[in-house]
């Protein structure tokens, strides 16, 4: 869908000031990304010909976000307004005819009610559209005052309602649709008379109304979609939306998901069917599940690609790693990131990995660390093994061949080899490369004493370390004894 002679308005100068952050409002994040980034994201769909978003507070931080998805940046400095913004941002418009614009703080909005506006606002040649919601609870919004059951007559700000307005339940949504021709003379009567001293867009309406122009309200088929984030309840609530949202659409998808409200999915990742997630789980980033995998409790997952079949024991963390078919991992193994999994590789409790390479069938099941390791296929990895790869200046990698066997608690230190079909003994400190088929063995000889235990039981017992030990007197009885 094209509409080449749309452009979209994104308002994100604004501080947030009762965010009480250092971070300008729209960088805060809900549903696994920054507002600001939601917005542009809804828009998109629309095929606007150019996304323009006003910038004002951190600027630099806000241009380096909304530019890599495509969007261009005015600065508006000082901010004095949605109208002022508007005529900031009159330029970068060219030759568009309408422009859809929406507050960078509101990112519930649906690409689909958003196509419905522009749609309504097309048909009915208006001079102005706006997105409106029924609440049950209207307070801190403006209210929207209707000449009929399609067309307004003005938006009222809460601190300006009079009388029986402030019972109206119908909200202004701050999303508008404009044709820009009529927009410009209305916004040029535009007058600051508030306490702010600010032009604003709906003083815009008002003025287009009162002309006579065709001034429309559109109701979201859902008001959430209109909820801005002003406050950190309410980037919870539109964050435990978004989530809402994402969860249900993976159940839709045949994925299930055990207490969904427990667990946290970001909008990226993805899950195949009969993938079940259990409580507490987190799935990060671009994390992309197979078809068959349990993800049990307490597990976080973050830019993780699984392949079909893999389980995830609970309390795992996985970061940046591809496990491929039938790989089992965990309970309590973490994967730092950089590591392939190859199939049907067993991780077990307690162990981490960096940047490894674990080939088909290979075991490490307990208390084990493996960083810059390549390890071969059906290997197995005793317990209490750590390839020591760090020097105190460089990394050094670990190469382990096919079906070789490490002993438990045996040290690798790096740069070594240990070739296929080779043997380490349990407690070793390889230093040296071990040859295929070989034994690797560095650890002290064993030295036996006969009879020393009960020669020491004998000693221990004739020691003189039960005989009773008389205090001395204080000085202060003393002094007593002698008065």
């Amino acid at each position: 869908m094209k509409n080449n002679d749309l452009a979209v308005v994104i308002l994100a100068a604004g501080k947030g000031t009762r965010l009480k952050s250092s971070l300008a409002k729209v960088l805060h994040r809900a549903g696994g990304r920054t507002l600001v980034e939601q917005v542009i994201r809804a828009c998109a769909p629309l095929g606007a010909k150019r996304t323009i978003v006003v910038v004002g507070h951190q600027s630099e931080v806000v241009m380096a976000t909304v530019e890599p998805l495509g969007a261009t940046t005015v600065l508006q400095q000082p901010q004095h307004g949605t109208g002022h913004a508007m005529q900031v941002v009159r330029r970068a418009l060219g030759n568009s005819k309408f422009a859809i614009v929406l507050p960078g703080d509101a990112p519930l909005v649906r690409p689909e009610t958003l196509k419905a506006l522009l749609a309504t606002h097309r048909s009915a040649n208006a001079a102005a559209t706006v997105l409106t919601a029924v609440v049950a609870d209207p307070r801190g919004y403006g209210r929207i005052l209707r000449k009929s059951d399609t067309a307004i007559s003005a938006i009222v700000e809460e601190s300006q309602l009079s009388g029986d307005q402030a019972e109206i339940n119908e909200i202004n949504s701050a999303i508008y649709c404009f044709t820009l021709e009529k927009l410009w003379p209305a916004l040029a009567q535009v007058k600051p008379n508030n306490k702010h001293r600010e032009l604003y867009l709906t003083d815009a309406v008002a003025v287009l109304a009162s002309k006579g122009e065709v001034v429309l309200a559109q109701v979201a088929a859902d008001p959430c979609e209109v909820l801005g984030c002003n406050t950190r309840a309410d980037l919870a609530e539109v964050d435990r939306i978004f989530r809402d949202w994402k969860r249900l659409a993976l159940m839709d998808s045949g994925v299930t998901i055990q207490l969904p409200e427990t667990v946290l999915i970001d909008p990226d990742v993805m899950a195949g069917e009969d993938t079940v997630i259990e409580p507490g789980v987190q799935l990060l980033g671009k994390t992309k599940i197979g078809a068959r995998c349990t993800i049990r409790a307490g597990s976080v997952l973050s830019g993780a690609i699984l392949a079909d079949d893999v389980v995830v024991e609970a309390h795992s963390l996985i970061a940046d790693s591809r496990l491929d078919d039938g790989v089992i991992v965990g309970p309590f193994a973490r994967l730092r990131g950089g590591n392939h999994l190859k199939a049907r590789v067993r991780v077990g409790n307690f162990v981490e990995l960096k940047k490894s390479v674990l080939g088909e069938g290979t075991k490490a099941m307990h208390l084990t660390y493996l960083g810059d390791a390549k390890i071969g296929s059906k290997t197995n990895i005793g317990a209490g093994t750590i390839t020591c790869n760090y020097d105190g200046f460089h990394k050094h990698p670990t190469t382990i061949g096919n079906k070789v066997f490490i002993g438990s608690d045996s040290a690798l230190v790096a740069p070594v080899r240990v070739g296929n079909g080779a043997f380490i003994a349990a407690g070793s400190t390889i230093t040296e490369n071990v040859p295929a088929d070989g034994l690797g063995i560095a650890r002290g000889r064993q030295t036996n004493k006969i009879g020393w235990a009960s020669k020491k039981r004998r000693e221990l017992a004739s020691s003189p370390s039960d005989k009773k030990i008389t205090p001395k007197k204080s000085r202060r009885n003393s002094k007593k004894q002698k008065r």
